[in-house]
Parts: C-alpha cells; structure tokens; sequence
C-alpha cells in the first residue's frame, strides 16, 4: 500500500495515497463533540482512526473502539494507533455493523458513539473506482438504519450519538433516530460561506433523551475572503 505520513492537530497519520483519505468532514465532527468526561466511546466506520485518535487525545482516561469493515483500513488504524502511541487505550476491530450483535457480545456500555457513515444512496451519484472511497461515501455496505441500530446497541442509558450527515437526508436521519430511541438534542449546519446553503449538518442525539432540539448558530469554513474562519483555524490546531 501507497502511503503518506500526514499531521493533523496533535496527531500522525498513515494514510493511503489512492484510497480513503479523512477530509474535513472529520475534523468537523470532533470539533462538535462537547462532552466533560467520557469513559469509553466507539467510532463507527472509522477509516484509518482519526476521530477515535483524536478524541482519544482529548479524553485523556477514555476507552476507545475503532471499529471498521474493510481489512486496509483496519491495518492502517492500527498503525496510526501505534505511531500515537495509544495501544494501550484504543482497540482496532475489524466487524460488519449490519450484524455488530451477533459478533459483538458486549453492548450497551459506550458514553458516546461517533460517526462520519456514508451519505449517498447506493445507486446515486457517481461511484468512485476506489473500492475503499465508494464504500466510504456510498451506501454499499451499511445503510443510515444500519447504522443507527449499531449506535443503539453499543450506547448506555443517555449515552449519546453524534455523526456528521447530508442535509439532503436530515428529515430521514431525524426519523430513523427517534424510531430507535435516540433523540436529538443538538444540531448545527456546516456552511462553506455565510453566503451559501447547508453543505453538511453535524447531529447529537441522546439514547432515552427528552424532546427539546437545541439548533447552534452556524459553522462556517470559510471567509468571504476565501481563507478559513478563526474558527476553522482553532479546528486545524
């Protein structure tokens, strides 16, 4: 495998030259996250491990499940939770989410699970060639039920569930989520600009939670200047 050696925050990664590579969209989602404490937590889907890295440095007592499908990238999370020297806090689990209960005996006990799933319908849009990209951004092995079952199961009582999603789809997401208990209770939009619609929503939900939906004030990456927002600084570190 072709890989590139890249820093992000506090953090290295091993990432593949021409497969999946963590975009903003990662970042973003850590960025949200707003918990005092967390004791143990699990990324879904997690790619090459930034999220669960990350939040793993951020939460310096936390547990943390990486837990992914495809067999490259469950290689290089290992490695990236080698060269962060944290093997002694994460576990990198290769699993299939649709059938997370069956193989996965242990549930409901995270504080928080966290997700950056794939958002495109299996048949929509253009299917990149790179087997690990298409997979990444397309429905092709786990759908948003799918995955919200996951959550569920792994969460504790209150736990909560955050995830990076569509706009395009929020309507379905908010749906699926409180079909299975897990209500939502924060919410903000990603912008490119002030000027331009919704590009992503990022979502908390709490497992049992009340009703009550707080809607943050809008993220925006960039100024009308074209250079990132102050804030978007403080998320690169």
């Amino acid at each position: 495998m072709d890989l590139t050696l890249d820093s992000i925050r506090d953090i290295k990664l091993y990432q593949s030259k021409k497969g999946y590579r963590f975009s903003v969209d990662s970042l973003l989602l850590y960025n949200f996250i707003n918990l005092k404490i967390v004791h143990t937590l699990a990324d879904l889907g997690a790619g090459s491990g930034i999220i669960g890295i990350l939040l793993a440095k951020k939460y310096v007592h936390s547990k943390v499940i990486l837990i992914e499908l495809q067999e490259q990238l469950v290689s290089l999370a290992e490695k990236n939770v080698l060269i962060n020297k944290l093997q002694g806090r994460i576990n990198v689990l290769q699993y299939d989410l649709r059938i997370l209960s069956k193989t996965f005996k242990n549930h409901s006990f995270c504080d928080l699970v966290v997700s950056n799933p794939p958002f495109r319908k299996a048949l929509s849009g253009r299917i990149n060639i790179e087997e690990e990209k298409a997979i990444a951004r397309h429905e092709m092995k786990l759908n948003l039920n799918e995955l919200i079952n996951a959550a569920y199961y792994l969460l504790r009582e209150k736990g909560r569930f955050c995830l990076i999603y569509h706009p395009s789809r929020l309507a379905e997401l908010i749906i699926i989520l409180r079909k299975k208990m897990l209500e939502p209770k924060r919410i903000c939009f990603v912008h490119s600009t002030i000027h331009t619609e919704a590009k992503m929503v990022l979502i908390e939900a709490v497992k049992g939670g009340k009703p009550g939906l707080k809607v943050e004030k809008p993220f925006l990456i960039y100024n009308i200047d074209g250079n990132y927002t102050e804030e978007m600084e403080k998320i690169y570190g």
